[in-house]
């Protein structure tokens, strides 16, 4: 009799990054246990990129035993009159058909044993369980921002009005330090917004896999990680909740990064600086600023005198408002953002690099000293891999949390001071902090911290580490379904 074929099934949100991500945690599952075949589900008609497609052959190239998968073209259109959020969410809805009819495919000549979806891809989750199919979250995130997420419904239920309107209301939930409302995540600021109500029903639905994957491990969000599994930040769940499989740090390796022109510039750069010399800074695939923010930035840099690595993207067309595209690619000249004769005054210390850099590669080499972040997740985790400490300058999502979590719990960074409202960064406020964290005896305390975490990482994904653990505990789950 034939062997029934065992399958992972993956459905990641749309954009480059969710991808990366779920790749990343098939190609771990792989890596330690060859007898599953994987399939990864990929939306077409929203955030799509040419680089995605010439990821994807890599990694089909790589790993053969990953699969990709591409829905048929679904086409919504985006207007000025709701977010970006709102159509993402309405878009990944419209795909539910595509999801039913590859699962029942899929089911016809393998047996499922997991369904492993993005939180935005909750949609999906009935689709599944109609078949038998178990469901878990892979969380991309940190724990904190997971017990944010799952105690979001009993805020919700508690509350009456718009978190942007809540000003001066400090939000406390399980594992987390208390977080000004008006800095929630965008898509649950307005309850006038379709995306809130999206968000409530994600949340409400965590407690209901069968598993939630995160990518961080134990030793790093201790606090966090304790109110996810205790189910503190599940006060509704009964009787009991969800299992927590912290699997990371899972980060892009750094050869499965998109090349780009300029890369070999960056690395041959710091080959020529001195140890720890290098303040490294970018702001991720959003990280557009206005021009007025840019020339803080230069000045503040001017004036400490410290080397410097900085990645400049696009800056924002104030005008347009805060629904267009940010970071996009496209030429653009930086000395006609930047302030005049900046670039010739500082050639000898700093190399400003339009767009892209190829961060994991840059945070590992020796000579970068600093890491000037968004607190996006993948960078935070990126920085601690590396052991590289950090200044903290969240800009949109959930960045404003992983700062509270960098600051005050893992004690890697020290955060900007940033204006309400807009939150601007003055170029003093820049010099201060980098001088603080480059030559302070706080920013020894930081570095010190940063190197004790670099080590935790690496052993939490060794043999016996706790995320290899947690992994072989999942995977036992699935086998014996």
């Amino acid at each position: 009799m034939e062997e029934t074929t065992t399958a992972i099934v993956m459905y990641p949100s749309p954009g480059i990054g969710h991808i990366i991500s779920m790749v990343e945690l098939a190609k771990l599952v792989i890596h330690h246990h060859q007898n599953f075949s994987i399939t990864i589900l990929l939306t077409t008609g929203f955030f799509d990129n040419p680089s995605i497609d010439s990821y994807i052959n890599r990694i089909s190239t790589s790993h053969p035993s990953i699969t990709f998968h591409r829905f048929p073209t679904v086409t919504v259109t985006h207007s000025d009159k709701q977010t970006m959020a709102a159509t993402a969410f309405h878009f990944i809805k419209s795909n539910s058909v595509n999801v039913d009819s590859k699962l029942r495919q899929i089911s016809q000549t393998a047996v499922i044993k997991s369904f492993i979806i993005d939180l935005f891809c909750t949609s999906a989750m009935e689709i599944a369980s109609q078949f038998g199919i178990p469901v878990y979250y892979f969380f991309t995130s940190g724990a904190a921002m997971l017990s944010l997420y799952s105690y979001f419904p009993k805020i919700h239920a508690e509350t009456t009005v718009s978190f942007r309107d809540m000003v001066g209301v400090e939000i406390v939930a399980p594992g987390n330090a208390a977080l000004s409302a008006v800095l929630m995540p965008e898509p649950v600021l307005d309850r006038e917004d379709p995306a809130y109500w999206e968000m409530l029903y994600f949340c409400e639905h965590l407690s209901t896999a069968k598993g939630v994957l995160v990518n961080t491990f134990r030793e790093l969000e201790v606090a966090a990680v304790k109110a996810v599994e205790d189910g503190a930040c599940f006060p509704d769940r009964e009787p009991s909740p969800p299992p927590v499989f912290c699997i990371g740090p899972l980060i892009a390796d750094a050869q499965q990064q998109e090349e780009a022109t300029g890369s070999e510039d960056c690395l041959s750069w710091l080959d020529k600086q001195p140890s720890r010399s290098v303040v490294y800074l970018c702001f991720g695939s959003r990280g557009s600023f206005s021009v007025a923010q840019l020339k803080e930035i230069a000045e503040g840099l001017e004036r400490t005198g410290h080397k410097f690595l900085w990645v400049v993207k696009r800056p924002i067309q104030e005008h347009l408002g805060k629904n267009q595209v940010h970071g996009t690619a496209g030429e653009f000249e930086l000395g006609s953002v930047l302030p005049s004769g900046f670039i010739e005054r500082t050639k000898e210390r700093g190399l400003v690099v339009r767009s892209w850099a190829p961060q994991v590669e840059v945070l590992s080499h020796e000579s970068v000293g600093g890491f000037v972040s968004h607190c996006g997740w993948n960078s935070v985790l990126e920085g601690v891999v590396a052991g590289v400490p950090m200044i903290a300058w969240p800009l949109y999502a959930e960045q404003h949390v992983n700062r509270n979590v960098m600051v005050e719990d893992m004690k890697v960074a020290v955060a900007v001071e940033q204006r309400e409202g807009n939150g601007f960064v003055s170029g003093e406020e820049v010099e201060k902090k980098i001088r603080e964290l480059m030559q302070s005896e706080r920013g020894t305390e930081i570095r010190e911290m940063s190197l004790k975490f670099k080590d935790m990482a690496r052993d939490a994904l060794g043999e016996f580490g706790s995320s290899t653990k947690a992994l072989s505990n999942l995977v036992q789950t699935w086998n014996n379904n």
